[in-house]
């Protein structure tokens, strides 16, 4: 594996070569995009979010900076969605109003970004192009073929993207589930003709490289759902994720034979069971489906809840009901909620919180385990080496992980027989430049982080590292009342704290802090007294000592003086 080598690079080629610039998806979950350049001319593969941690309080959602195309809008040929999930396609909104490229993708990835763009206010149907499964599209010198593969949403893609430099295959999320719910196939023939022909680079899902074996079919969790369903007596509540429209499909199919009603809980969910049903992905018996207002007057046995909230978000209709607080669903002895979604890392202590409130109801719940309740959507070992041996590329660039992910994926290429020096462990802001002949990493490009709030607009890291600060080691306000004229204070300073130490049990602590501002102030000259920004840096520096000396903690200390 190389970061830096070239190949070979001694030899020459009279084609421009390709460059491939991650934006981010490289050593991160989520953030997926990725630019493709030729000359001028750019091509832009998904555009996605990454969803909160818990190090970045108050922050729902990060996106990428995408000032690297925004800067270059004049050249971007267009943007091609492999496939609706939120990691590729929730940053639409923070970059299209600067771009007027068109948007590629099938009809139900579309669906969900109409959606997205409209929850913005942003109308931009007429960028958006429908692609069909096969298709083949010409933008710039870019010829993009679309090819199916099985994920855990419907309308996924892969795409083979051929330049003068050669044919580079970015696989998107993808499984090779030979039953699939909807019956729509993955697509071997496609990707081993484009290896007959020659395929100059393989840019392949990582997020499963660690996972031995092949990945279960989605059909796997029909018989454990079927059997849940068989022998519960009370309500049954099943939450997933909102886009998983093949899992929807299974939960309905299943309440459909054990003759129980369903309803859909949550706005995402139901918006996107909308979406789906309105293209023919969700097929659903006609006096099934019943509104939640109705589920009330429905005998427990009969029914059954599909529920947005898998993942314990606070305001999600699981939490809700999980807290006895949704309006039309309540949980009672004897209920059973299904947790049929993996827990995404870091959401391990909110899904726990959901379930502990949902026991205090007197409900059950049944999650992961064998049989299993939920699988996965992307591919395992075994399949990614399926992968390389059916596209056979010169260059190998695992991509959709973090660096342990992408190592081993790499790892799995040398063992299946591509030479160490092309494979390119590459990460987010590395330029991959490829010529027919030559491979590696050749520089590098600014990239950032920009942090959404839940009121949708943009919030400055330094706000982020000031919540952090706070949090770790609360905030000390200093209140000084100034004579402007004589520069004297006016009375003693107040000094109000909130979590770092309780004031009514360290009160003599916060005397001495009173009596630090004050001989701040007092050796201060009667000039740097009437200078505001002087003087507050002068208790500021004096408090910080004076708690870390005293309490070995850094609180924020802000002063406020007020001038009489």
């Amino acid at each position: 594996m190389t970061r830096t080598a070239r190949g070979d690079a001694t030899v020459r080629t009279s084609a421009a070569p390709l460059q491939i610039v991650p934006l981010g998806g490289l050593g991160e979950f989520g953030l997926n995009c990725t630019v493709f350049k030729t000359g001028p001319d750019l091509l832009i593969v998904d555009a996605g979010l990454m969803f909160g941690q818990e190090q970045l309080l108050g922050i729902n959602f990060v996106v990428p900076d995408m000032s690297y195309v925004v800067e270059r809008s004049a050249q971007v040929r267009g943007i091609v969605l492999t496939h609706g999930h939120e990691d590729h396609i929730g940053a639409l909104p923070y970059f299209i109003d600067k771009l007027k490229a068109p948007i590629y993708g099938t009809d139900f990835t579309l669906g969900l970004a109409t959606r997205k763009l409209r929850e913005h206010g942003l109308l931009h149907e007429r960028q958006l192009k429908r692609v069909r499964p096969g298709d083949a599209i010409t933008l710039g010198p870019f010829a993009v073929q679309c090819i199916p593969v099985t994920h855990s949403i419907p309308g996924a893609l892969a795409l083979a993207i051929t330049t003068s430099a050669g044919t580079v295959i970015h696989t998107g999320d993808f499984k090779m589930d030979q039953t699939p719910v909807d019956g729509r196939t993955f697509d071997f023939q496609s990707f081993s003709a484009h290896g007959d022909r020659g395929v100059l680079a393989l840019l392949s899902d990582s997020t499963n490289a660690e996972v031995d074996g092949f990945t279960l079919s989605e059909r796997a969790v029909t018989e454990p759902l079927d059997n849940i369903f068989g022998s519960a007596r009370g309500r049954i509540v099943v939450s997933t994720f909102s886009s998983n429209v093949h899992r929807i499909q299974q939960v309905i199919d299943v309440a459909a034979a054990h003759k129980r009603k369903v309803t859909l809980l949550g706005s995402s969910m139901q918006s996107t069971c909308e979406v789906a049903s309105d293209l023919g992905y969700l097929k659903v018996p006609p006096g099934l489906l019943i509104e939640p207002r109705e589920a009330r007057r429905l005998a427990p046995h009969r029914l059954a809840v599909i529920a947005a909230g898998s993942q314990g978000e606070p305001m999600s209709a699981l939490s809700r009901i999980a807290v006895d607080e949704h309006r039309d669903i309540a949980l009672d002895e004897g209920d059973l909620v299904v947790l049929s979604a993996r827990a995404i890392p870091g959401n391990e202590k909110p899904i726990n919180r959901v379930i502990n409130h949902i026991y205090r109801r007197g409900a059950n719940v049944v999650f992961g385990g064998r049989p299993p309740l939920h699988v996965s959507g992307h591919a395992s070992r075994e399949e990614l080496k399926i992968m390389l041996t059916l596209t056979r590329p010169r260059y190998f660039i695992p991509v959709h992980g973090e660096l342990r992910q992408l190592v081993n994926h790499a790892r799995l290429a040398e063992d299946a027989g591509l030479p160490r020096e092309r494979i390119l462990l590459a990460e987010s802001g590395d330029v991959i430049e490829l010529t027919e002949k030559s491979g590696g990493v050749n520089g590098k490009v600014g990239i950032g982080r920009v942090l959404i709030d839940g009121t949708y607009e943009e919030v400055d890291e330094i706000v982020v590292r000031d919540r952090r600060h706070i949090s770790e080691g609360g905030i000390v306000l200093a209140v000084v009342a100034i004579d402007r004229s004589t520069g004297r204070m006016e009375a003693e300073p107040e000094i109000v704290s909130r979590g770092f130490v309780f004031e009514e049990s360290s009160r003599d602590l916060m005397r001495e802090a009173a009596r630090v501002v004050r001989r701040a102030v007092e050796a201060a000259t009667v000039e740097e007294r009437a200078d505001r920004d002087v003087i507050k840096a002068h208790i500021l520096r004096d408090l910080k000592r004076y708690f870390r000396k005293s309490l070995d903690r850094r609180p924020m200390i802000i002063p406020a003086i007020i001038e009489t």
